[in-house]
């Protein structure tokens, strides 16, 4: 009872919460909620909505894996969006410039992912540990940054190539492409959402069953505690920084190497903070952050069939920020309940509350 309550009720308050007061909205402004809900749901079954939101899911879970590992050290890392994309381009770049044999060539690339997101990580880290610059500040910054770098690096006289009305990079080889499973007319699934899986796995080891993560959680609940037992806070920081940008440089592997194959201006943005949010519905949890990453892809997806109802799909934007808003609420709501329950529990054993 303690962990449906303490786990599970908080996010299916959240969800609750926040499906009531989207339809209070679509209420207020003349909609039918079980027409639009109703549009959402049997979207799921239209065309490549299904298979779309199974990729999503993926590039949504390794992205709130890469902001999880910095909450666990108590760091907010507002920059895996700057991260991922620099890694793209640099990736991409990297990728379209020769050609290996296949398996290497996009094992090479998703290293140069990894490491160029963990260098552009590494930044505000150093900054923190060395000028205790914050982090939150620093990350917005280099989020800034990014951005102006990548469209920098794809100009036609740097590396990008023009393509019709786009700029991109080159065009990585076959050989350097990730295979999906096709499902014919329904979309081909990423064969990378299967790295996001591993990924999901190996944090759980790392955090549960490795003296790293012990030493992650703690310094991140104390520093002072975790010092006193030997443990330096700094290198905690430094190194919870670099592996959140080695993951967060990972991000836009599915894509690239099971879909589109470069780098171009129409690259998709915001999958960053997002991941802040779906981590946030977690907990921190491998499994949470899973179930939030594909609720927030279904809400993505399946809100494209609001239009044709006469519903505009804003409302799919407010329904996640409800979710967020209300699930931080909810969690501290139960952990109220929960603590004046020990209290009540405690007073009883000694004696001084009545029974």
């Amino acid at each position: 009872m303690g962990l449906l309550r303490g786990k599970l009720l908080p996010p299916a308050l959240a969800i609750l919460f926040s499906a009531l007061l989207c339809g209070i909205a679509l209420v207020v402004s003349g909609a039918n909620p079980a027409k639009a809900f109703g549009a959402m749901v049997s979207q799921v079954g239209e065309g490549t909505t299904a298979v779309d939101i199974i990729n999503s899911t993926g590039t949504y879970y390794i992205a709130a894996l890469a902001v999880a590992i910095g909450f666990q050290m108590n760091l907010f890392n507002i920059g895996v969006e700057g991260q991922y994309r620099v890694a793209a381009v640099v990736a991409a770049v990297f990728g379209g410039s020769f050609a290996l044999p296949p398996g290497l060539h996009a094992l090479a690339i998703i290293v140069v992912a990894a490491l160029v997101g963990a260098l552009w990580a590494a930044i505000p880290a150093i900054l923190k540990v060395t000028r205790g610059v914050n982090e939150v500040i620093s990350t917005i910054m280099m989020n800034g940054l990014a951005l102006g770098l990548a469209a920098y690096l794809i100009r036609e006289d740097v590396f990008g190539e023009l393509r019709g009305n786009n700029i991109r990079t080159p065009e990585i080889h076959e050989s350097g492409w990730v295979p999906g499973i096709s499902f014919g007319a329904s979309g081909t699934v990423f064969g990378l959402v299967f790295l996001a899986a591993a990924l999901g796995i190996g944090y759980w080891v790392m955090m549960n069953r490795t003296r790293f993560g012990f030493e992650l959680k703690a310094s991140g609940e104390s520093a002072t505690a975790a010092a006193a037992g030997g443990v330096s806070a700094k290198k905690m920081v430094l190194i919870a920084m670099l592996l959140s940008g080695g993951i967060a440089g990972l991000v836009s592997m599915p894509e690239i190497l099971g879909r589109d194959h470069t780098y171009n201006l129409n690259f998709p943005a915001g999958i960053g903070f997002s991941g802040i949010a779906i981590a946030l519905l977690g907990r921190n949890h491998p499994g949470g952050i899973a179930f939030g990453a594909l609720l927030w892809a279904f809400l993505d997806k399946s809100g494209l069939a609001l239009d044709n109802v006469g519903v505009p799909r804003e409302i799919v934007t407010i329904m996640q920020g409800a979710i967020v808003l209300s699930v931080v609420v909810a969690y501290e709501v139960v952990r109220r309940v929960e603590l004046a329950a020990e209290q009540r529990r405690v007073g009883k054993q000694l004696g001084t509350v009545a029974a």
